[in-house]
């Protein structure tokens, strides 16, 4: 058995009929989804690096089994609901990964004692050691920590090169009888790059400065066991991570057209969609009315930036297939406005109402945020299975 159909679920004989789908709803194409899982474990081994799956796109226990190298992690979060959710699945090494405010210390803590999961936190600042250190003291807990640092200016992190924030953090923690694990950073910034040599390039600044920061620790005498990379174009580009003993990253599983503008997927890589419904004609304006807006498909206009703008989704037949040139355009809460794309010489597609579409969207993350189940679909395009997947904090 491949190491991909670990747990996997059974076909659900009692799921309905694509066309019997209520729209708006949410479609996870389940060999597309393993394909690319697949490809990414393939390329880490290769790199020699150990892999911790970022859970936050997928929301999804039996996602996380597919793409996690063992059914109890390494896996990582960016909500304590995750942790929560995929500690009471079975799942045992997660990295919370967001910076710790003091008062969520107490709920990691739960997690930590009622399931027996080795969940770490993340912090860039001696006040937050600080929080970490009173906690651990009055709850007999050596809490571990991983020290964030700045890849790239993106978001929060210590610099790499200053030794002196570094290390006191470190002491701190230590001294207090906190677990001091290593380092952890995020390449953010490469999500506005496309061009495969900057990515590249990225990939080799985030490692270069992972490692600079785990030398300042263990110069000082620390400890630096991890050393925790990740992003998905990075991790998709990274030529050569010396150093570095994990890549996270998550929305690779599922893919999504911001990456496939960047580079780090291909369209027919994309796992996710929503389906919609045609509920009206406005050919004088050469548009389609569909049942899903942004309620279905999220605000986010992740591609407005780059070459190639998709407004809000890639607008496909029932099969998956794009139709040429064919995107909402706009959206309301509950109404999308399909039309081509401007400039394209691509005529509108003859769809009558009640017709069914597929929609790919801008950022995976922010569409499946709107729904609370994958239907899942298997090699012929029928749904085979119905997987529930959590929102919230």
């Amino acid at each position: 058995m491949m190491e991909t159909d670990m747990l996997a679920p059974a076909s659900n004989p009692g799921t309905p009929r694509l066309q019997e789908l209520a729209t708006p709803c949410l479609l996870l194409d389940e060999a597309r989804l393993r394909g690319n899982v697949a490809t990414m474990k393939r390329h880490l081994e290769m790199l020699g690096v150990g892999f911790r799956p970022h859970l936050k796109t997928a929301k999804c226990l039996e996602v996380a089994r597919i793409a996690m190298t063992h059914p109890g992690g390494p896996a990582t979060v960016s909500t304590l609901r995750e942790a929560e959710f995929f500690a009471a699945g079975g799942v045992r090494d997660m990295i919370y990964a967001v910076g710790i405010a003091p008062q969520k210390l107490d709920r990691v803590g739960a997690i930590r004692k009622r399931f027996g999961a080795d969940l770490a936190v993340i912090l860039d600042s001696v006040e937050q050691a600080d929080a970490v250190v009173e906690w651990v003291k009055a709850n007999a807990d050596a809490l571990p920590v991983l020290i964030e640092v700045d890849a790239d200016g993106h978001r929060s992190g210590v610099a790499p090169n200053d030794a002196a924030t570094l290390t006191a953090i470190g002491r701190r923690l230590i001294e207090g009888g906190a677990d001091l694990r290593g380092v952890l950073l995020h390449a953010g910034d490469s999500y506005g790059l496309s061009d495969p040599a900057a990515i590249a390039a990225a990939a080799e600044a985030e490692r270069a400065a992972a490692v600079g920061a785990a030398t300042q620790l263990r110069h000082a005498g620390l400890p630096c066991p991890v050393v925790s990379i990740g992003s998905t174009p990075t991790a998709r580009f990274a030529k050569e991570l010396a150093g570095i003993t994990e890549v996270r990253a998550g929305v690779f599983m599922i893919g999504d057209l911001v990456q496939a503008g960047i580079g780090a997927c291909a369209i027919d890589d994309i796992a996710l969609s929503v389906l919609g419904s045609v509920i009206g004609q406005q050919r004088a304006k050469g548009w389609i009315i569909v049942d899903a807006g942004w309620m279905a498909l999220s605000r986010d206009r992740g591609t407005a930036r780059q070459a190639v703008d998709q407004g809000y989704g890639l607008v496909c037949d029932l099969a998956g297939q794009p139709y040429p040139d064919l995107i909402v355009k706009d959206a309301n809460q509950e109404h999308g406005i399909v039309a081509v794309r401007p400039g394209s010489g691509a005529a509108l597609p003859d769809l009558p109402i009640g017709a069914q579409l597929r929609i790919l969207p801008n950022h995976a993350c922010a569409t499946g945020a709107q729904h609370d189940r994958y239907h899942v679909l298997d090699d012929a395009g029928a749904v085979s299975a119905i997987w529930p997947r959590i929102n919230g904090w």
